[in-house]
């Protein structure tokens, strides 16, 4: 049994964090200067740096205000930005949740709204700490996985142990997300084989056959020198590697940013635009994919890393599941799980496996990720535009 906080609409955070949401990034400084003396404290800063209005960001702002281990939200504004924040504030008040926006150009400038700011943080923090846990099963947790600076054993160590430990929570009644149909070129029929319906399986193939045409016009597949300095040779056996995080459950449906699973099961985040690409590349870093993740619902993310990566993020803890073993022992304070230990025959895929359930168990009951001690709570958003799902893609 797990515990976590209960929340006005019957969802369970697993977290109580304070987030400080800034509107333009002309008012992040601000937001920053709040935050950084509560850092420690669960308050956390996320934000939309643009100016310019776009309906995927303000959705992913109030997916993220109101996701489950969101207790409270400060919301930073210049004042003439686009990102709508008298929708954002009225939507996370109707959550049942703790909201006020300071706006820099009507408080008297920068220090002044950093003093209200910081005053209301402290309220809030005073009475979300009295907040009692309650008892929260299995089938409340929504689990999320990425893998970043993969590597030539990514696909044979933690990704696979990942996908044993989807299986497992899922058999128990959890959620769980994997996502990046751009690292899954080559792999859709196979997905397709584990559709719970005939509409979904021609849906995962359509999915990433976007993945392939939108990479394709950018000029550049999602492969980095990084991932070739590493080992890895092509796009499709990064492919096979990132597809192993799946496991062999079936799967259930198909969702976009700040879309939540509708039942439990395993579902596929589809994180590539719709349409002409507009914004530039899908996503510029790992923690913009972590969020969309989180955005979905996910309460802890599990991330796969070979090359050895020390990222954590707002909003909900990171798990990092080291593949290599040699970027183990060089980044052992910042890796939770080391799967590199199959390498050198010191465990089986199986015993990594349960290790990784046992750290999410505890996790998720309140133990901290390795890059939650770190103070780790990297955050990113961009512009991107995504069409309605299309039939097919949702149970039922």
């Amino acid at each position: 049994m797990l515990k976590g906080y209960l929340r006005k609409d019957g969802k369970k955070g697993i977290r109580n964090y304070t987030l400080v949401a800034y509107t333009v990034e002309c008012a992040h400084h601000v937001a920053r200067e709040i935050q950084y003396g509560f850092r420690d404290k669960g308050v956390h800063v996320i934000g939309f740096h643009g100016c310019a209005p776009n309906d995927y960001a303000n959705e992913m702002m109030q997916a993220l205000c109101t996701h489950p281990n969101t207790g409270a939200v400060l919301i930073v504004s210049l004042g003439c930005e686009n990102l709508n924040k008298e929708a954002l504030e009225k939507h996370i008040i109707a959550s049942g949740r703790p909201a006020k926006t300071i706006t820099i150009q009507e408080s008297k400038g920068s220090r002044t709204s950093i003093d209200l700011g910081k005053q209301w943080i402290e309220q809030q923090l005073k009475i979300l700490n009295k907040q009692p846990l309650v008892d929260m099963a299995m089938e409340e947790l929504v689990v999320g996985t990425i893998c970043g600076g993969s590597d030539a054993t990514s696909g044979i160590t933690a990704n696979p142990v990942i996908g044993r430990v989807f299986d497992s929570v899922l058999s128990q009644g959890a959620t769980a997300i994997f996502e990046e149909t751009g690292e899954l070129i080559g792999c859709e029929h196979i997905m397709a084989e584990r559709a719970t319906s005939p509409q979904l399986a021609k849906q995962l193939v359509k999915t990433v056959d976007k993945a392939k045409k939108y990479y394709l016009k950018m000029g550049f597949g999602s492969f980095s020198d990084g991932n070739a300095k590493g080992g890895l040779s092509t796009i499709e056996e990064k492919s096979m590697g990132a597809y192993s995080k799946s496991g062999n459950s079936k799967i259930s449906g198909i969702i976009k940013p700040t879309i939540q699973p509708t039942t439990n099961g395993l579902y596929l985040l589809d994180v590539v635009p719709d349409g002409e690409p507009m914004f530039g590349w899908p996503n510029a870093n790992d923690n913009a994919e972590i969020a969309e993740l989180i955005a979905c619902g996910s309460h802890v993310v599990l991330f796969s890393t070979g090359r050895g990566s020390v990222v954590g993020s707002a909003v909900a803890p990171v798990i990092k599941v080291c593949a290599n073993p040699e970027t183990y022992n060089n980044l052992a304070e910042d890796m939770d799980v080391n799967a590199g230990k199959i390498l050198n025959g010191e465990a089986t895929l199986d015993e990594v496996a349960k290790e990784l359930e046992d750290c999410v168990i505890n996790v998720a009951n309140g133990g901290l990720s390795k890059s939650e001690v770190l103070l780790h709570q990297e955050f990113q958003l961009a512009y991107k535009k995504f069409n309605q799902l299309e039939p097919g893609c949702l149970p039922g």
